[in-house]
């Protein structure tokens, strides 16, 4: 299972702070993010401009997310 936390703002358009990704198989980065998304156009718009961190190490939407991995997204952050 891909353990996925969401962060600030992809929290709260997703609804949630975490969820639970049974893969199936093999997964990149821009497919588990299509998933993520899918039945919520306002998280799938958030989700666009989130990084996306396998393992805590930001990962391109090609790289391939391990079935057991830890994933987190994170909104841009603004502040100073």
């Amino acid at each position: 299972m891909i353990q996925v936390t969401y962060y600030a703002g992809a929290a709260d358009a997703a609804g949630d702070d975490a969820v639970e990704v049974d893969p199936g198989g093999p997964m990149t980065v821009a497919e588990l993010v299509t998933l993520l998304g899918t039945g919520n156009e306002a998280f799938a718009d958030v989700l666009e401009a989130c990084t996306v961190l396998v393992d805590g190490e930001a990962a391109p939407p090609d790289a391939l997310v391990p079935a057991d991995a830890r994933v987190d997204v994170m909104p841009p952050f603004a502040g100073g």
